[in-house]
């Protein structure tokens, strides 16, 4: 199986963490060959098809360099077994053009995880609103007063833009509403930008946790995302300590009853955020934490996604 990676630039993997290159790693350890490239290299000409300039890759299995490039060329992507769509959020206007190259690939015959209908159906923070009844209060607005009368009912809650990535732009506003005003300005820039409201979790103290959806399947064990000091924040990019533990009871419920129906529709991999037994966001377009997980309990998590494309592609 030949697969190619649509990705961030290779030269910034930091190995140590990465989940996509714990996927390629585990693809090769079968005997499967990777490529990649990045979105800014996938182009369509009319009377072709959508065809991207791609690196054949070795991974060298030390840690500088990781990788060796085999070969470069330009390809169709409907060549390769499968395209696995893993660039980064933000979902920005860029990311969603790729996602109408990787459909109309699809068309050609190519077969893309992700699928980028999803992508575009599930946008991060809103693919939420599908799963209401797993969240905790929650609003999505451009209205300030809204927001404000959102913080009067719920007296501690928490701000965040859209398009936010690794805990950025995340605030924290408690009963005394102080700089709520100034909040609001910065997130949605005079109701030019729609802003998610959620009544803070206290939950947040034991994790924010990662549960990660494979193939319709939850994996066993989940991150905690411990914010630590004064941190509101769990996220890893913001400094949170990763703690795997098993799945909880409520944990387990939760993913349950999602997983089927975002892996029908072509979700292969998704991330659920969770704190305490409520729902904070859906993450679909490039989900993390395989290596955390793995390395603190053992449970093999990219041999579990490696299991779940082979029987997609089947």
């Amino acid at each position: 199986m030949h697969v190619l990676f649509v990705a961030d630039p290779l030269a910034s993997f930091k190995i140590h963490k990465d989940t996509t290159f714990a996927m390629m790693r585990e693809l090769q350890r079968r005997g499967h060959t990777v490529a990649a490239c990045e979105p800014s290299d996938v182009s369509w000409r009319s009377g072709g098809h959508v065809s991207a300039r791609v690196q054949d890759i070795r991974l060298t299995g030390a840690h500088e360099p990781w990788f060796e490039v085999t070969g470069q060329r330009n390809v169709a992507l409907k060549d390769f077994d499968a395209v696995l769509m893993r660039k980064d959020p933000p979902f920005d206007s860029e990311f969603f053009y790729a996602t109408h190259w990787l459909s109309q690939a699809e068309r050609e015959g190519a077969r893309v995880f992700n699928s980028p209908q999803a992508l575009r159906d599930h946008p991060e923070k809103l693919a939420l609103l599908e799963f209401a009844e797993f969240a905790p209060p929650t609003l999505v607005t451009r209205c300030a007063d809204d927001i404000r009368a959102f913080h009067a009912e719920h007296g501690d809650i928490i701000l965040k833009p859209l398009d936010g990535m690794g805990g950025m732009g995340i605030y924290r506003v408690r009963e005394d509403g102080l700089n709520l005003g100034s909040i609001i300005e910065t997130l949605n820039q005079d109701g030019s930008n729609s802003v998610m409201v959620q009544r803070y979790q206290p939950a947040i103290a034991q994790g924010d946790k990662r549960i990660l959806l494979i193939g319709g399947e939850p994996a066993p064990y989940c991150l905690a995302r411990i914010p630590q000091g004064t941190e509101v924040r769990g996220n890893l990019a913001a400094g949170g300590k990763g703690v795997a533990q098993p799945l909880s009871e409520s944990d387990w419920a939760i993913a349950r009853a999602i997983a089927p129906r975002l892996a029908a529709r072509g979700l292969l991999l998704v991330g659920l955020d969770v704190i305490g037994d409520k729902v904070t966001e859906i993450n679909v377009t490039s989900p993390t934490c395989f290596q955390e997980i793995q390395q603190q309990t053992g449970f093999d998590v990219p041999a579990m996604f490696v299991d779940a494309l082979e029987a997609a592609l089947a």
